[in-house]
């Protein structure tokens, strides 16, 4: 008699996670190219759209653009790609349109991310979660409507970071805290031995919500300069 036994593998096998990057202002999805390379190279899925007006849509920039623009911009590419379980991260004012982008579709939203971000509340903008006198650090470089990149050099050939429509800033955002209360969401800050963090605030908004925040040391922006250590953290950190 012939005995066959068949053997399974008990070891799951992790399904991919779908990560969609939200940039901040100035930047563009150029930005999480070599987030893309590593997160892929490991199977998971990545989106990096780039927000009307900005990086290489910056043919299409516009002083009339606002924040709602951008909301939109994300959200359509969750329902045109038809995506759901999806991991929505958003750096700097990213964290601004991802908090408007869930409040819309949070029945495709798995899990939020806020790298060094603005955490609003509903019914404030950029600037008047800056209080007081949120607009003072940009009104130098304020002109037409726009706001000049001014943390750094720019480049006379992309890519590089380009000029920020002012309303961006300014339009204040409205949503259902009860839309995003049962969508688990992480804060990263990013740290440095001096302690002069400008983002902590929000991390500590962060904590009073119940969000777990997480700390990484470096610069304001991980993609561009240690994407390794941020794909680590982001695969790491639940």
């Amino acid at each position: 008699m012939l005995v066959v036994v068949l053997f399974s593998n008990t070891e799951s096998i992790a399904a991919p996670r779908t990560y969609l990057f939200v940039h901040g202002a100035w930047g563009g999805g150029w930005e999480y190219q070599q987030m893309e390379a590593l997160l892929t190279a490991k199977g998971d899925i990545v989106y990096r759209p780039t927000m009307t007006g900005l990086g290489e849509r910056v043919h299409l920039a516009d002083p009339d653009i606002g924040l709602a623009t951008h909301i939109a911009d994300i959200v359509n590419v969750i329902l045109f790609e038809n995506l759901t379980d999806v991991i929505l991260i958003g750096h700097s004012y990213g964290g601004m349109v991802i908090t408007g982008v869930a409040n819309k579709v949070p029945e495709r939203i798995r899990q939020m991310v806020y790298i060094d971000a603005f955490v609003p509340d509903d019914g404030e903008s950029v600037f008047t979660s800056l209080e007081p006198n949120g607009d003072k650090m940009t009104e130098p470089f304020t002109k037409g409507g726009f706001v000049d990149y001014f943390f750094g050099p720019t480049f006379p050939v992309p890519p590089t970071d380009v000029p920020q429509p002012l309303r961006t800033f300014t339009d204040t955002i409205e949503y259902d805290e009860e839309n995003l209360i049962g969508i688990p969401t992480i804060f990263i800050l990013m740290t440095s031995r001096e302690g002069n963090e400008v983002f902590r605030p929000f991390s500590e908004k962060a904590k009073n919500k119940g969000w777990k925040v997480f700390t990484l040391e470096g610069g304001h922006y991980p993609m561009r300069d240690q994407p390794s250590n941020l794909a680590e953290l982001l695969e790491n950190c639940k």
